[in-house]
């Protein structure tokens, strides 16, 4: 076999596994909330407090465990890494599936957050079989598979969960399992013994991931983009949904074909749109005009006076992710390939940075810009806030962009 082929069968099984990966993450996304309700006894208040307690403690694990699994993946390849998180993840599935507590269904999350933390160990295996100029392309196609995951497994878990709250849960274990068995028979490893580097506690935490990542100027610029990046996009999931049925009206049917619609769109930007945007634009410009559209979407979201306008923003939101993939290509060119896995697990932390303290931020802004004490009614604020938050990724960027350029001239 060439090597072409072997590239493209190599990335072709991480696009599935990253795939199946978010499936099942999707999939328990409709019927968590109801399980936890089911263990308080209906009691909201109390199903509230448990729901965040357990987004929190899962973004932590990713906080944690990113930079151990990408350290690890660079000592000893990718292969296993990933091959014992799908095998991991399936086996958590079936304790929350079975758990018979509110305790146990917390431990079951908290191991799914140390074994989804492995998704960054694709990203530095997708590096590791690509040339650099490529790799931006198919770094947005990972991204088209994390909104195929979330906009196919929440449908599917709220079918499944209409039967049985807990029959989500064996699906996704299920996807997993298979997953970790295709893996076991298909997948070949990235990472030749030659390119290995040994495994050190002192990057293997996020404090170490820190160091290489203030290690070049660069990479510390470009890492304060995807960290704003992530704190904006965290407005999304958080607010989203509260905001269009407060501000629009919408039902819980209009507001899940809008969702949708913005998965349908990212995917075709990311699936697509991105290798096009990288071939002609390069990434240095890809990354500002996707932030440029970043800004766009999120004013449109915030200043929406009906939704026919917020539909009309779902566009320019997702060519957002031109900026993303463009990031991950140029953080790529700056380590070597035993340093891949490290750059991605410390990139994935501070996702879970992001993930902990993005909720708190943008519930705060849109509960004070809609109270009867707020100097101005605003209830987009929090896109608002989000867009500001990408117009200082952009400041933070040109800098890098130019270094970037310097650096291919020498």
């Amino acid at each position: 076999m060439t090597a072409m082929p072997l590239r493209r069968a190599a990335f072709a099984f991480v696009f599935v596994t990253v795939l199946l990966d978010m499936l099942a993450l999707g999939i328990i996304i409709p019927v968590l909330p109801r399980l936890i309700l089911d263990f308080v006894d209906g009691d909201a208040v109390r199903g509230a407090d448990y729901l965040g307690l357990f987004g929190t403690a899962w973004a932590l694990m990713q906080f944690l465990f990113s930079p151990i699994h990408g350290a690890l993946s660079d000592r000893f390849g990718r292969r296993p890494v990933i091959l014992l998180s799908n095998l991991g993840l399936g086996l958590d599935y079936i304790l929350m599936a079975l758990a018979p507590t509110l305790g146990w269904l917390f431990v079951g999350r908290i191991i799914s957050g140390i074994s989804a933390a492995s998704i960054s160990t694709a990203y530095a295996y997708v590096a590791d079989v690509t040339e650099p100029d490529r790799r931006a392309g198919l770094f947005g196609m990972l991204g088209a598979a994390f909104g195929i995951g979330f906009v196919l497994g929440p449908a599917l878990g709220g079918i499944a969960g209409s039967y049985d709250p807990r029959l989500p849960f064996w699906i996704a274990a299920g996807l997993s399992l298979l997953n970790a068995l295709y893996g076991l028979l298909i997948l070949p490893e990235s990472l030749p013994p030659e390119k290995r580097a040994a495994f050190k506690w002192r990057f293997a935490n996020p404090i170490g991931a820190a160091i290489l990542l203030r290690s070049h100027p660069l990479l510390t610029r470009l890492a304060a983009v995807i960290f704003l990046s992530h704190l904006a996009h965290a407005s999304l999931p958080n607010i989203g949904v509260l905001y269009m049925m407060y501000r629009y009206s919408w039902s819980e049917r209009a507001v899940g074909f809008v969702m949708a619609g913005i998965g349908v769109c990212s995917m075709i930007v990311q699936g697509g749109l991105i290798r096009v945007a990288m071939k002609h634009l390069g990434e240095a410009r890809a990354l500002l005009l996707g932030l440029a559209f970043g800004v766009a979407g999120f004013a449109a979201f915030g200043l929406a006076a009906s939704g026919f306008w917020f539909i009309a923003g779902i566009p320019l939101l997702a060519l957002w992710g031109f900026a993303s993939a463009a990031t991950l290509g140029l953080m790529s060119r700056h380590v070597g390939p035993s340093e891949q896995g490290k750059l991605q697990g410390a990139n994935a932390s501070l996702m879970g940075v992001a993930s902990m303290v993005g909720p708190g931020i943008f519930s705060q802004s849109f509960a004070v810009s809609i109270s009867n004490h707020a100097l101005i009614y605003l209830p987009g604020a929090p896109f608002l806030l989000a867009g500001i938050m990408l117009l200082g990724a952009m400041v933070v960027a040109v800098p890098a962009i130019r270094e970037s350029r310097g650096a291919k001239s020498e």
